[in-house]
């Protein structure tokens, strides 16, 4: 059977999201691109082959030709969407956040366990990057020993928007670390502390965090979005008999004028094309059998990743060491 796929929002990741449904993957279809401008839905549409537009996303989760949906739209509408997929029955796959707010991330948590099933894949997608793969298997398969440390840092060419503040930088763009090293380490964060340097010009300066862990590791957390030279992550996992880091993914060298040099992307998305199509492959599976992925991000990885920046842009804001205080996990998510 063929799984037809709603994309909501037309957005940069909608359209990425729509080429991916309609030429990567086997057994789905792109039934709808739904977008409050019509005129940008239908490029998608038509560059794509979905075979209907809309503007209304309530209506559109409601069609009886619409199996599944991904949510491409603005942060705001991700949990009231994601609920509305929950009361039809219908497999969602969410951008991140699921929510800024744990409250209504827990409200997305409960609309699922009234259901009785689990809907919702969140859109936290380096948990399928291969170099996250490699770094999770070392620490599992022993070849690290303990754990110690976890150093990340998040680096952008320039502010996504005017008016960009150091606690956007953590409720924006540090909820991606969150995620993928709670799944790395396998453990939840307990305290966060958070300082920003001081810049020479208006531009927000660079956010830096240290996180304890409740199994005893240090991590530390730097978002620059006003790096410049280029988008840039990177990690490294520090254990008892050694460390293990990624690496900036460079497909060729030039060899110019006197020096070497390799290239760094300008967003996000050639670096974890990939991810994205792994993890979109992983939401295909779970509408067609209702597992949910092994790998995949939950519900609750949304809230986590809510509370801890919560209490990130509140040590930021009061320049002291915050509890990450969180609800006891769910069984409904073991």
């Amino acid at each position: 059977m063929t799984a037809k796929i709603a994309i909501i929002g037309a957005g940069l990741m909608g359209a990425d999201h729509a080429r991916i449904v309609a030429e990567e993957l086997p057994g789905a279809a792109l039934q709808v691109v739904c977008d409050m401008n019509l005129e940008q839905a239908r490029a998608i549409a038509d560059t794509f082959g979905a075979a209907d537009i809309d503007a209304d996303p309530e209506a559109v989760i409601a069609r009886s030709d619409v199996d599944a949906v991904i949510v491409a739209s603005p942060d705001f509408t991700h949990a009231p969407l994601s609920k509305s997929c929950i009361a039809f029955g219908k497999k969602v796959l969410c951008e991140k956040p699921l929510s800024q707010s744990s409250s209504e991330c827990l409200s997305v948590m409960e609309a699922e366990q009234v259901a009785g099933a689990q809907f919702v894949q969140l859109g936290f997608m380096r948990r399928y990057d291969q170099s996250y793969i490699e770094m999770k298997d070392a620490l599992a398969t022993g070849v690290l020993g303990r754990a110690l440390m976890m150093h990340n840092f998040h680096r952008n060419v320039e502010t996504p928007a005017a008016g960009f503040t150091g606690a956007m930088a953590i409720t924006n763009s540090a909820p991606h670390e969150f995620d993928v090293i709670r799944h790395v380490l396998g453990t939840e964060f307990t305290t966060v502390s958070a300082w920003q340097p001081r810049r020479s010009d208006a531009l927000v300066a660079p956010v830096v965090m240290v996180l304890d862990t409740s199994d005893g590791q240090l991590v530390n957390i730097e978002v620059n979005n006003n790096a410049a030279y280029g988008y840039d992550v990177r990690a490294e996992l520090v254990g008892e008999n050694g460390s293990i880091a990624t690496n900036n993914v460079a497909y060729t060298r030039s060899d110019l004028a006197l020096r070497n040099s390799t290239r760094y992307d300008t967003d996000w998305r050639d670096r974890y094309a990939e991810a994205y199509r792994r993890q979109n492959s992983d939401f295909l599976k779970f509408v067609e059998t209702g597992e949910f992925p092994e790998i995949g991000s939950s519900s609750w990885d949304g809230y986590c990743a809510a509370v801890a920046a919560e209490s990130g842009a509140k040590a930021l804001s009061e320049n002291t060491k915050v509890a990450i205080e969180m609800i006891a996990k769910p069984e409904f998510y073991a």
